[in-house]
């Protein structure tokens, strides 16, 4: 008994604070407050709530890539000498980025224009040779197979010097390998090696990428990447231009990834200065549609993270706590929870603030 008389006082005090809170949220108050009721003589206009039918996305998460992308080598095994470019430098196509030590190819191509001169020479002391041996075999002098013998030695130097002559090309055209120039007009994305280094063939000197070439690349799951068509326009958010732009889908990879079962989705995207390889994009993937309640953002009030609204019930306005999901461009939010179809919605009270 003394136990119970102990706790009593206790126990009353918790029964009093939660009476207090209850009263405090307007359990016991039926009365609205400051604001909320139309004035005298004045009727609130009622908004009614109707169920919608509104296309629905699906962001998938993509990455900024270019079309039009290489890595330049050299297709020999030299000496860099210089380097005229760096990173983000614009560079034209033809424009000279890379020279390497040319002295041993300079060195072949007056070698071979050497030979051409001596191969020459030679056809043309045989080229005469075939002229008297003709001659003399029309005067019965010389035999037909010392005639014959004279015109394959001059057959013979005609082949030397075909093949001299593209012994020279080809000593011209390695020395150009010598002079890299850039295969496209576009931008340097990186710089992996310095003057002095050897350069040899299958080894990246540079990078490149054009940037009128950008695009898009998103896996999209199956389900959705079947629905789309090449050609179709789709909305692309890039966070970090804070921006949304019109991209089109330019080339749907016609087969699936077989463990994310996704289709690879490439989207061209309009050109823009700011855009750079590898920034993160979320395209908005057409999935649909949905039927939806969704209210006009000037009737809800937001008291911190918590959304309400008034609504005209049977014994006058009351307030609610809604769900909301986004707010579209027409001002217009998604109530997920809270209201149903037909209710009637009141200006929020002025002494709430309202989440424009």
């Amino acid at each position: 008994m003394r136990s119970l008389m102990k706790w009593l006082p206790a126990a009353g005090a918790v029964g009093v604070l939660v009476l207090l809170v209850a009263w405090m949220a307007g359990v016991f108050d039926q009365r609205l407050a400051p604001g909320l009721a139309p004035q005298p003589g004045e009727q609130a206009a009622v908004y009614r709530v109707t169920v919608e039918t509104v296309p629905v996305s699906e962001p998938v998460p993509g990455s900024v890539e270019a079309k039009q992308a290489t890595l330049i080598s050299s297709r020999i095994m030299a000496r860099i000498e210089r380097v005229l470019v760096r990173a983000g430098d614009t560079v034209s196509e033809g424009q000279l980025l890379l020279e390497l030590e040319k002295t041993d190819l300079e060195a072949r191509v007056a070698q071979a224009s050497n030979q051409i001169s001596a191969v020459r020479a030679r056809l043309t002391e045989a080229q005469r040779n075939l002229q008297r041996s003709i001659e003399l075999q029309e005067r019965g002098v010389l035999s037909m197979s010392d005639r014959d013998a004279a015109q394959a030695t001059r057959d013979s130097f005609q082949a030397d010097v075909q093949r001299a002559d593209e012994a020279l090309e080809e000593a011209r055209a390695a020395l150009t390998y010598a002079s890299i120039r850039s295969p496209l007009a576009g931008r340097v994305v990186d710089r992996f090696a310095e003057p002095g280094d050897t350069a040899t063939p299958g080894l990246h000197l540079l990078s490149l990428y054009n940037p009128l070439s950008l695009r898009v690349e998103a896996s999209v799951r199956e389900q959705l990447a079947l629905t789309l068509k090449v050609g179709q326009p789709v909305p692309i958010s890039l966070p970090a231009l804070d921006s949304v732009v019109e991209g089109v889908i330019e080339e749907i990879v016609p087969a699936a990834e077989p463990g994310s079962r996704s289709f690879l989705v490439k989207i061209r995207l309009p050109y823009d200065e700011r855009l750079l390889p590898g920034v993160y994009a979320r395209v908005e993937v057409p999935a649909g549609i949905e039927q939806r309640i969704r209210v006009p953002s000037a009737l809800l009030a937001s008291v911190g993270q918590l959304w309400l609204a008034t609504v005209s019930g049977p014994e006058g306005p009351e307030r609610r706590f809604l769900r909301v999901g986004q707010r579209g461009a027409d001002g217009r939010i998604d109530v997920l929870a809270g209201l149903a179809p037909g209710d009637g919605l009141l200006p929020p009270p002025t002494t709430v603030n309202t989440g424009q």
